[in-house]
């Protein structure tokens, strides 16, 4: 072969080869970026990638969320209800009605021989509500007392605007909770599942259903903000779920419902100074109200315990006094004589720790506890008294609110509340430096303390001839001389008294 042919081929050979290897790369670099960018979706809502590796991407799955957002409206919304009511009044309405006043001022009021009927007005309201069990014809509506409780007439109008007569069941102002009935015989009215509102936590995703403003079928989103919250309106006693689920007038008595489809709130008040949303409603627990539905529905009221204390918030130097500073609870400071806190034993500045073993951390959580307590049933009451616990055994009454709280108030034993003598309280009671003892900050009329002439503002120097320098000398001396009269040394405007609270 001569020597340009030899080269010749080599040459070709190296082009060839040239060739290949840029063509191979070429399909092996297309191969592997259309495997790195073909990943598919994930299935679910994801907050973090499973391998939990730090510093990765959270993947949110929108679609998928929608789509739990969809399945629970459809769910649900068919068994929220708009509630229209009508309360009828006698009289004239503001602003409305009768002879202008100038026509009184000159020609005098027209006299009223008794034949002239009264003036009927009709003044119309509205809430929400959800279908919460059926009997047969008759199904059950679950809303809020203040919807209801001065009803004259109640419509009850679905989602698919069927409107049906509504009757109230039983009411129960003490939860704002209250229970309609409408009666038919359509078979297909759905019924709402009731879920675990005790496991709701915060950051979960809830949904408020009603008819804000008259808006029907109306669906609002949120989040969870807050659980266990006290100091409802109108000394409603519920440990309200706080949501930013946007409540409006109107979505009273409509559910709060969990991705789940269940109801797990009934929406009953919102915090607002401007009458509309700011992002902090507030619904009554539905765990709060299932056994008030079957109560409803029994006897058509709601039944609750009753132990028989008063057990108003303590000042932080009380309980410092008391060796309870870090210690959760809820203090007696008054027993009702008579009551079944009384006779099993239990007296004031007890400081009550449990009730059948689940904690309690304020005293609304007692009110919540015992309330729900039934009524001739025995509960354990884990108590610290003077520095030591104990345990008592109580069978529980039955909470009467005109004999418990309005005729037992000459009862209430000894119907005072007593504060340390800090600088503070003597400069706000203008106590001089040289009296000692516990301040009275309040007494409750027709009590026995009252009785005893005793005021807001007296320093307490002895008890039994005990001498009572703070809140543990106090209670230590008055819980010896409970159920008989008890002689009370104390000091008015510097002058030293004495007087006796009648056991």
């Amino acid at each position: 072969m001569s020597k340009n042919r030899f080269f010749y081929s080599r040459k070709i050979l190296f082009s060839n080869l040239v060739l290949s290897g840029v063509i191979i790369g070429f399909v092996l670099s297309m191969v592997l970026f259309s495997c790195s960018t073909a990943v598919e979706p994930p299935s679910a809502v994801q907050a973090q990638q499973e391998s939990g590796e730090r510093g990765q991407t959270p993947v949110i799955d929108a679609q998928g969320l929608q789509d739990s957002f969809r399945a629970t409206v459809e769910r649900i919304l068919p068994t929220v209800v708009q509630i229209e009511i009508i309360e009828i009044r006698q009289g004239t309405p503001q602003g409305g009605g009768g002879a202008a006043p100038w026509f009184d001022f000159f020609f005098g009021e027209p006299e009223d021989d008794g034949s002239t009927p009264t003036p009927e007005f009709r003044n119309p309201g509205l809430g929400s509500g959800v279908i919460v069990r059926r009997d047969g014809d008759t199904y059950y509506v679950l809303t809020n007392d203040h919807v209801v409780s001065n009803a004259d007439e109640i419509s009850v109008t679905l989602d698919d605007l069927r409107e049906f007569h509504g009757q109230v069941v039983g009411t129960d102002p003490r939860r704002d909770l209250a229970l309609v009935s409408f009666e038919t015989d359509e078979p297909d009215i759905l019924i709402a599942p009731l879920g675990d509102s005790s496991q709701l936590q915060v950051g979960d995703w809830v949904l408020a259903m009603g008819s804000p403003f008259g808006f029907q079928s109306t669906v609002t989103a949120g989040i969870v903000s807050a659980t266990g919250r006290m100091g409802g309106p109108q000394g409603n006693i519920s440990d309200f779920i706080q949501t930013d689920a946007a409540i409006n007038r109107g979505n009273s008595g409509g559910p709060l419902v969990n991705l789940a489809g269940e109801v797990v709130g009934i929406n009953t008040w919102i915090t607002s100074q401007t009458g509309g949303s700011m992002g902090l409603g507030f619904s009554i627990p539905i765990n709060n109200a299932r056994r008030a539905i079957d109560q409803f529905i029994e006897t058509g009221e709601v039944e609750y315990g009753w132990l028989g204390v008063s057990i108003p918030d303590t000042s932080s130097e009380v309980l410092e006094e008391l060796g309870l500073s870090r210690t959760l609870g809820a203090m007696i400071h008054n027993v009702f004589r008579g009551s079944p806190a009384w006779e099993y034993g239990l007296l004031p500045g007890d400081y009550v720790t449990s009730v059948n073993g689940a904690r309690v951390r304020t005293p609304q959580e007692l009110t919540l506890l015992v309330g729900d307590l039934i009524a001739g049933d025995d509960a354990e009451f884990g108590v610290i008294r003077l520095g030591e616990r104990m345990t008592f055994t109580v069978t529980i009454g039955r909470r009467d609110d005109d004999q418990a709280v309005l005729s037992a108030q000459g009862n209430l034993w000894p119907g005072l509340r007593i504060q340390s003598l800090t600088d503070a309280v003597r400069r706000s009671f203008s106590i001089p430096s040289g009296d000692d003892g516990v301040v009275i900050s309040a007494v409750e009329s027709r009590t026995p303390a009252a009785d005893a002439g005793l005021r807001r503002g007296d320093v307490i120097t002895a008890v039994n001839g005990e001498d009572t320098s703070d809140a543990m000398d106090f209670y230590r001396a008055l819980g010896a001389g409970s159920g008989a009269s008890v002689r009370v040394d104390y000091v008015r405007n510097g002058q030293p008294r004495q007087t006796t609270i009648n056991g």
